[in-house]
């Protein structure tokens, strides 16, 4: 079924780089949005990527917002508040790439904004709409130890942050997602190795009710590894990211055996496009006016355990 243009969510996306191109390409093949155009501070590249996504190209942000319903903010971490602030103040949905902000007084104020002028703000936290973090989600009753594992090669454009920022806070927000519970403290240790960043972590996370986390991160791995592991009483829980697999280990009681056996599960996941994915939801909770699953407040939770970890590997 078509859409008619003047029921199309128009849509602009600032900041046209490696990822923000990708934002408007897919926005260009919603059959319920209408891309307006696209900001970048460098004009050919805006130019070059409004030709493949067939919209216009505006110089200032503010001339696109005066244009549009939605935008998607993909800009570097520190020019957030600068940008994302004038589209909610305006009333302009926002969905904001990860992290929030570089700090927590930073995000706090883009929360706060959204609230106050009814914006939707919807934070770009991708692999909570990979496939598998949503069939592991499924599984999940009570956790009592989580372990994830992210860890690749290193990749030029990540240089401007740590491998905190980077990487594991894509786990911390899918670890926070999954144990209802506080975080009651943090270890961490961490080193650079390639930059003035730190490019290696590890950390510990005990929450109130006695789940216990340990996340591993580095950007500076010969291979990839993409886990996460989840015990539970009577059940183990094992989803590689880049396998697609879900592996779920269970004691069965077996007839006239003297105690149980356990039965093991391997489950193929469907794969998807994440970014896809979390693009048509935004689409959907603005036009429905629904919470998005990765809100402002969540994305804050986020970066303030992101942050702590930063500041006890800094310890």
């Amino acid at each position: 079924m078509s859409t008619s243009r003047a029921s199309r969510l128009r849509v602009g996306v600032i900041g046209v780089g490696y990822l923000g191109r990708f934002h408007a390409l897919i926005y260009s093949r919603l059959a319920a949005v209408e891309l307006v155009g696209v900001v970048d501070t460098d004009l050919a590249r805006a130019h070059a990527v409004a030709r493949e996504a067939g919209c216009a190209v505006y110089e200032h942000a503010a001339d696109l917002m005066a244009e549009v319903a939605a935008v998607s903010v993909v800009v570097p971490t520190t020019a957030h508040l600068a940008v994302a602030a004038p589209a909610l103040a305006r009333g302009i949905h926002v969905l904001l790439e990860k992290p929030i902000a570089p700090t927590a007084a930073e995000g706090a104020e883009l929360v706060r904004l959204a609230a106050a002028h009814g914006a939707l703000l919807q934070i770009g936290h991708v692999e909570r709409f990979n496939a598998g973090v949503l069939a592991l989600a499924q599984q999940i009753d009570s956790p009592l130890y989580i372990e994830a594992q992210r860890m690749g090669s290193f990749v030029e454009r990540a240089t401007d942050v740590d491998v905190v920022s980077d990487l594991m806070i894509h786990d911390l927000d899918i670890i926070l997602s999954l144990v209802p519970a506080e975080i009651s403290s943090i270890a961490a240790v961490g080193a650079s190795v390639l930059t003035s960043h730190v490019d290696i972590a590890n950390a510990r996370l005990e929450f109130a009710n006695g789940t216990v986390a340990n996340v591993v991160a580095s950007r500076v791995s010969d291979h990839t590894t993409r886990r996460i592991r989840v015990f539970q009483p009577q059940r183990y829980l094992s989803l590689d990211f880049v396998a697609q697999t879900l592996d779920i280990a269970a004691p069965q009681m077996v007839a006239g055996a003297p105690r149980p056996e356990i039965q093991r599960q391997r489950l193929q996941i469907e794969p998807i496009k994440p970014l896809d994915l979390e693009l048509a939801e935004f689409v959907r909770c603005v036009q429905t006016q629904q919470p998005p699953l990765v809100d402002g407040r969540t994305g804050l939770k986020a970066l303030e355990v992101a942050l702590e970890v930063q500041a006890r590997i800094a310890a």
